[in-house]
């Protein structure tokens, strides 16, 4: 075989801008991965509401493990995000909002079903006024970011929801869990007025 015919069966090789260019672009994909997990978290809001509205008086061993599969989500989109260190703007409001909008969902249902007393909406009054607040401030020079209160708060909540959402009426430990939460959750609110007081004073 002549050295030509070897030369035309050789792979084409990768010239350095190519081998740059799919690097950059590998890297690109890479750091969407937190930020498509948060969309999926969003996604999976209608599936828990149709799951838990046609369950047995809001027990639901399926919308449990949608609303489980989210508080997981929720804890690996942040740790990749800091892990790989690409944070963006987007996480840092998403990230929060996807929380919130799938606790208030099931508070909020569960309150419906007879499982949580009314005590509970304060929850979601809680969101929707730091949602109000937040677009008060955040042009004021707010930086948000969620406290450690507001983090243990999640966690707990999350865990104790799901608990509500598998047991009986007759099982009250799940309960003390969702209070332990959301004395956590008014300890964080008090962690953002306070944050936004300092802050929106000296912007």
């Amino acid at each position: 075989m002549s050295a030509r015919a070897v030369l035309r069966k050789r792979p084409p090789r990768r010239s350095r801008g190519g081998l740059s260019n799919g690097i950059a672009s590998d890297a690109s994909a890479i750091a969407q991965i937190p930020n498509a997990l948060t969309v999926g978290r969003l996604i999976l809001i209608p599936v828990f509401v149709g799951l838990v509205l046609a369950s047995d008086g809001g027990h639901s061993w399926p919308a449990a493990i949608v609303f489980g599969a989210a508080g997981v989500t929720d804890q690996i989109d942040g740790w990749l995000a800091r892990l790989w260190r690409v944070e963006s703007s987007f996480g840092k409001i998403a990230d929060p909002l996807a929380d919130r909008l799938m606790i208030d969902a099931a508070v909020l249902l569960l309150w419906h079903a007879g499982r949580l007393p009314w005590v509970a909406l304060a929850i979601p009054a809680r969101d929707l006024a730091l949602l109000a607040g937040y677009k008060l401030v955040v042009e004021r020079g707010y930086d948000f970011s969620v406290n450690l209160a507001g983090k243990a708060a999640t966690w707990l909540l999350y865990a104790s929801l799901a608990f509500v959402l598998v047991t009986r009426e007759s099982a009250d430990w799940p309960l003390w869990i969702f209070w332990a939460g959301f004395a956590l959750a008014t300890v964080a609110l008090g962690g953002y007025l306070l944050k936004a007081r300092r802050e929106v004073r000296t912007a």
